[in-house]
């Protein structure tokens, strides 16, 4: 077992014991590692595919779902990865067949496959164990990280791409690119410069899918408004849906309509009540607990069923497994998994459960400051600018997780001045996310602009004021202090870098597959670094 993609890797090198940090196991992570080259096999036939003017759309959905599985804190379901990977091997050979149909002169040049004979899963567990991870140990120490860099962020790409195209919003230059990734981990032969312009590609890819993930949702539930939430309960019956699917939500409120049971959002899900085609229905209550490394504890003093619908999952306590179901690419051993759309299981369990047994008022925060509601206050955000009552914006945003030092976060916001913007995305903001940091001439101090998968927002309202300025975005008064733990983040800091965005802080720790030589390039070329102690990191941003 060797895994490194995520901040928490065991003594920040790698997990290589029979148990991940995430809690995978050795035998999930030699499926995975059989998925992914299994992947990549299928996504270098896709590429000479496209070559000979043969595209397929099965092909292309699928690579996006399968990368997506193999996510941290996504699928740890040996039988679904199982299936994953002899459907991987299926469309392979169809692509296979293909080919020689389309262009002759391929007939006897076709790669080499991939061969499994057998599917069973310990079969399958012995030849992920043979192959190892994907990308080659023999490798120069910088090639061996930037290629890592590019699995990490294609495989970001690829969930942002499924979240689209569950909503229609696909574009065929996305597929092309992660079939593209893919095919060229299997070369030996490029340098450094060649694979630090693949990474800087994935950056600009990524860009155009969260283009469109925004576009998905705006399109399916209209433009987020900002809205107060309850962060209390009120007695009666419940579901709470953990997750980042907004459509899985929206037909899920549609089935309990008129049932009696409330819904409440976790997680990644809150920015949900900020869109009017969600926010419309009643029975969307509130938002219940924090970010996913608290669900345990927080899942298991729910009292009705929960639905978790992408990542994250943790391994699910004994207080909660009978009632914690799984839909999408999210997956648990013993957990029960739910077809897309099919919820009467989910409502039953609800319904047989007690829900709460009386009202509780725990106040209430703002989210749905999204592009368009922010940028809709431009002028009067610029002429705070101007007139010197707001001096900076700091973007804290990222993901949360376990490891000790993420307090960071908490106390960089408790400690930013009262004329300066805390603008926050995902899931770290629930480190601080309902401290009450007031208003400048009207506009709230902390604007939530959204979940992960709207880190698109973000860029567009620092490309909108750099515009309004007449200046690069490099010279805004803005800060990104950036937390990372998956394989989104890695995606959202490339396309930063693709952006030329300098001076990016990084914390809690510097990612485990980046080499001291490629740390020395985005050094160089970018001044990102790590992030310090609040009153230094605050010190050296305001005198910016």
């Amino acid at each position: 077992m060797f895994c490194n993609q995520c901040e928490e890797t065991s003594k920040g090198v790698a997990c290589t014991v029979r148990r991940g940090v995430c809690g995978k196991s050795e035998e999930v992570a030699a499926l995975q590692d059989l998925l992914m080259h299994s992947i990549r096999d299928l996504a270098t036939h896709a590429s000479l595919a496209r070559e000979a003017g043969w595209v397929d759309e099965e092909v292309n959905h699928f690579t996006c779902e399968a990368v997506f599985a193999t996510l941290t804190n996504v699928n740890f379901d040996p039988e679904r990865l199982q299936r994953l990977i002899k459907q991987a091997q299926e469309l392979r050979d169809k692509v296979r067949e293909e080919l020689p149909k389309n262009r002759h002169d391929l007939a006897g040049s076709l790669p080499s496959a991939l061969v499994l004979e057998r599917f069973d899963i310990s079969t399958l567990i012995e030849e992920g164990n043979r192959l190892g991870f994907l990308i080659s140990s023999d490798l120069d120490p910088d090639v061996r990280s930037l290629q890592e860099i590019l699995l990490y962020g294609v495989k970001g790409v690829a969930a942002y791409a499924h979240h689209a195209q569950t909503l229609g919003q696909e574009d065929d230059s996305v597929y092309r690119f992660i079939h593209e990734a893919f095919a060229a981990l299997g070369n030996k032969e490029w340098g450094g410069e060649q694979w630090l312009d693949m990474v800087l590609r994935c950056g600009e890819i990524n860009l155009k899918t969260m283009e469109l993930l925004d576009k998905a949702h705006t399109s399916a539930f209209g433009n987020p408004v900002p809205t107060s939430v309850p962060l209390g309960h009120r007695k009666g019956k419940c579901i709470l849906v953990s997750g980042h699917d907004l459509k899985d939500l929206k037909n899920l409120l549609e089935q309990t309509q008129g049932k009696g049971i409330d819904v409440y959002t976790h997680g990644e899900m809150l920015p949900a009540h900020g869109y009017p085609e969600l926010k419309k229905f009643p029975h969307l209550f509130g938002h219940y607990g924090t970010a996913w490394p608290n669900q345990r504890k927080e899942f298991a003093a729910f009292p009705g069923a929960i639905l978790i619908n992408t990542n994250c999952i943790q391994e699910p306590h004994e207080s909660y497994r009978d009632r914690i179901l799984t839909t999408g690419p999210v997956g648990w051993p013993g957990v029960q998994h739910l077809a897309e759309g099919e919820y009467g299981k989910l409502i039953e369990k609800a319904l047989s459960l007690p829900g709460f047994e009386s009202d509780e008022d725990r106040g209430s925060v703002m989210c749905g400051f999204a592009h368009s509601a922010i940028l809709s206050s431009a002028d009067k955000i610029i002429q705070a600018v101007k007139d010197g009552k707001i001096r900076h914006f700091i973007l804290v945003g990222g993901c949360d997780g376990a490891r000790t030092g993420r307090n960071y976060y908490t106390e960089l916001v408790e400690k930013t001045p009262g004329d300066t913007v805390v603008m926050t995305l995902a899931c770290g903001k629930f480190r601080f996310f309902d401290r009450q940091l007031g208003t400048i001439e009207g506009i709230p101090r902390l604007l939530d602009i959204g979940q992960c998968n709207d880190a698109y927002s973000a860029i567009k309202v620092a490309l909108a004021l750099a515009d309004a300025f007449g200046c690069g975005v490099n010279e805004l008064p803005l800060s990104l202090v950036l937390s990372w733990y998956e394989q989104k983040a890695v995606a959202i800091l490339l396309t930063l870098l693709y952006l030329g965005v300098k001076n990016m802080r990084l914390g809690p720790t510097l990612p485990a597959f980046i080499s001291p030589g490629v740390l020395g390039v985005l050094v160089d070329n970018f001044d990102i670094k790590p992030i310090s102690s609040p009153e230094e990191d605050l010190q050296a941003i305001l005198c910016k």
